[in-house]
């Protein structure tokens, strides 16, 4: 049976990195909810299409339409063994459509990791947060500087802050996040499926966590 993986957490506590290196241990792919958008707008398909109706308008995008774009992807051949799932599901609905999507692909879930750092913390990563204009290549004032004030290290484009970046969004995406994902918590934990992670630490020390975790699920 197929195994799949799901991490939760707010906006920087570290999915993606986490998501990544499980990846590469496991040998399963990354599942980003963002990488799977950007495709289908940047490809136009008629999943894409609809989406970018939506976000043209400054709407959400309904979630039936997420769902299918993300059921359109688990279906491919590199999923067959498994994947990890990175900012989806992001509500309760989303989750059941998930796992009915996963009993038609003859998978499960097995784990989802719930990633915890302190909002202080969230902030002073999230605030210096800087991306590349060419590649989206992300550097951090404190934590991950430029050699060159402003430029990338990679291909030398323009370093820029996100709007979502500055500490007054920053704030309101860490409380609309804990808003809207409190009830998927509570119902993965019911599920007895999720598992605490101290995201707080270096990141070596926060993937033994979950390696630990993992080993203890699989045993």
């Amino acid at each position: 049976m197929a195994t799949f993986y799901v991490f939760l957490g707010a906006p920087g506590v570290g999915k993606g990195t986490q998501a990544k290196l499980l990846c590469a241990t496991l040998k399963l792919p990354h599942i980003s909810s963002g990488d799977i958008f950007r495709e289908n707008i940047s490809r136009a398909t008629k999943l894409g299409k609809l989406a970018d109706d939506y976000i043209s308008r400054g709407e959400l995008v309904p979630d039936r339409i997420t769902n299918a774009m993300i059921r359109e992807r688990l279906g491919r051949e590199d999923c067959s063994k498994g994947a990890i799932l990175d900012g989806f599901p992001r509500t309760e609905g989303q989750a059941e459509a998930l796992e009915k999507c996963l009993v038609e692909l003859g998978g499960r879930i097995v784990a989802v990791f719930l990633i915890e750092v302190p909002d202080e913390v969230l902030l002073e990563r999230l605030c210096g947060r800087w991306m590349c204009r060419a590649q989206g290549h992300i550097y951090h004032e404190k934590h991950h500087p430029p050699l060159q004030p402003g430029i990338c290290d990679i291909d030398g484009s323009e370093l820029y802050q996100r709007e979502d970046d500055k500490a007054e969004t920053v704030a309101r995406r860490i409380h609309v996040y804990m808003e809207e994902t409190a009830p998927l918590i509570e119902y993965f934990e019911r599920q007895g499926l999720l598992r605490h992670v101290n995201g707080n630490q270096d990141v070596n020390t926060v993937a033994n966590q979950i390696f630990k975790a993992i080993g203890e699920r699989v045993s």
